[in-house]
């Protein structure tokens, strides 16, 4: 894997990016029946390609493609486990023999540093395939005590059809994350990418298509925007939808099940983590660079960052000022480039919202880093926004309520654990949260009490494919990742035999 961008990458990149791109469906490349998309590049505005998006007849086509090969039961029955682990670990070798072209795609598309992509997004891509292959005869079920003359098992099968809607900040990631579990438990995909960030995704697919050799409609790609979605979420050939995004479009798609077939759903959706700094915290300066780091890395785009710092006041000042002079060091720039610390927002319309809840920042609170779109130079006709950080936040401003999805930190002094613990907690949404402090006791009380699907100790972002992630309340339903997000691909069947009396 090559450290830094070479001239031959991007000159195989616009050569990509020239050919013709198609959608997937039941084992072919068809040329898409709906609107022309222009996928754009956010550092400078330019579109990278064109694409005919799929239209609604064209989704329900992929999804009867599916449907169709789960019901042969190809890959389901007639597949070994072993088979199936086996074509898992070469879609991961397929993602690390291609790296370079995999993280070049997604940076173009999405702005995320190409170094970032490389080192991180990428890779973590082919481990999550090699992961999940480990579990196709590992997850099974079990003998349960029933009365003499009797005896019960349960099973584990297929769930069926499933949808999966990946979102644009982490696009193959997300993608991964989805069809790994499902291809693993012995389900049929429709892949539906952002419109905004489809390309590795279709590259992967195209590798997957030359060198590997999947039953037929077992794995289809839909390129297309959400009103054509929409009709995957409605299909009846579509048994289980695994969607990553707004909230308000997972509603939308709860809504779409119970119209429907009452299709499975798990939703990972918005989030307004808090980060809770004591004044015991242990190696304060570190902790805090290590804080704003996930905050604003990949752009502040990312659902599960700490968006609200809330510092016991004893030491706010010490931490604000550390945070701003962090802020103002920032080097926006070119993600193409070893020296940008933060590229562009990844669309026009993000960038639009991003920047008019700065604006209603500026009326709630003190803004202390950034608040303005950074135009500087090669960056005029790109998507980047500065760094940035407001002080003296009241919980209940919109900027500390509402997900912003972008570079913007709310930061906000308390007194008392017991206060930290009901600001923390009073927001529609509860996907993470962030303690530190030297006293274990207290740490252990303070995460109890948060009410968030995952709590960080002392490190705040920390992820492996062993532990489930998602939230509570309004930040979605089910876990992706671990042994826990294989029920969600799954349906447990029980089933009794009588043999008698002794």
């Amino acid at each position: 894997m090559k450290d830094v961008l070479h001239q031959a990458d991007l000159e195989w990149a616009n050569d990509w990016l020239t050919q013709p791109k198609r959608h997937y469906v039941d084992g072919n490349w068809v040329d898409g029946a709906g609107r022309d998309w222009a996928v754009t590049n956010p550092a400078d505005g330019r579109s990278l390609c064109q694409i005919a998006l799929a239209d609604a007849a064209q989704v329900d086509q992929a999804a009867a493609a599916a449907h169709r090969a789960h019901r042969s039961g190809e890959w389901s029955r007639r597949s070994s486990r072993k088979d199936r682990a086996d074509m898992l670990h070469a879609i991961a070798d397929l993602i690390r023999e291609n790296v370079e072209g995999l993280a070049l795609l997604e940076s173009l598309a999405n702005g995320k540093l190409y170094r970032e992509a490389l080192a991180d997004d990428i890779p973590t891509c082919a481990d999550i395939f090699d992961y999940y292959a480990g579990w196709t005869d590992k997850f099974y079920g079990e003998v349960s005590p029933v009365e003499d003359g009797f005896l019960n098992f349960t099973t584990k099968e297929p769930v069926g059809v499933c949808a999966l809607i990946a979102p644009w900040n982490f696009p193959l990631y997300q993608a991964s994350l989805k069809i790994a579990p499902a291809l693993a438990m012995g389900n049929a995909v429709v892949m539906k990418p952002s419109e905004y960030t489809p390309l590795a995704t279709l590259f992967l697919f195209e590798l997957i298509d030359r060198h590997l050799d999947l039953p037929k409609g077992i794995l289809n790609l839909v390129l297309t925007d959400g009103e054509a979605a929409n009709q995957l979420t409605l299909s009846r050939d579509v048994h289980k939808v695994s969607f990553t995004g707004s909230t308000v479009v997972g509603r939308k798609i709860v809504q779409n099940s119970g119209a429907s077939n009452l299709k499975a759903v798990t939703l990972e959706l918005g989030g307004k983590s808090p980060c809770i700094f004591f004044d015991d915290t242990p190696d304060l300066d570190g902790a805090v660079d290590r804080a704003f780091t996930v905050m604003f890395s990949h752009k502040g785009e990312k659902c599960s960052e700490p968006t609200r710092f809330l510092i016991q006041r004893g030491i706010y000042d010490r931490v604000l000022q550390r945070l701003i002079d962090k802020a103002d060091a920032v080097v926006c720039g070119d993600p193409l480039s070893p020296l940008s610390d933060q590229g562009p927002q990844c669309n026009e319309a993000q960038f639009r919202r991003i920047m008019d809840y700065i604006e209603i920042g500026k009326t709630e609170a003190e803004l202390v880093a950034g608040g303005h779109a950074d135009r500087a130079g090669a960056n005029a006709d790109g998507f980047y926004i500065r760094p940035t950080i407001f002080s003296n936040v009241p919980n209940t401003a919109r900027i500390a309520q509402e997900e912003i999805f972008g570079p913007v930190l709310c930061c906000t002094p308390f007194d008392t654990a017991e206060e930290a613990v009901a600001m923390a907690n009073d927001t529609a949404y509860g996907l993470a949260a962030g303690v530190y402090t030297r006293d274990i006791s207290r740490a252990h009380r303070v995460a109890d009490r948060l009410d968030a699907g995952m709590v960080f100790v002392n490190r705040y972002g920390c992820y492996g494919l062993s532990s489930p992630f998602g939230g509570f309340k309004e930040s979605g339903w089910g876990k992706e990742m671990a042994i826990h997000s294989l029920s969600s691909y799954t349906k447990t069947k029980g089933t009794w035999i009588y043999y008698g009396d002794a």
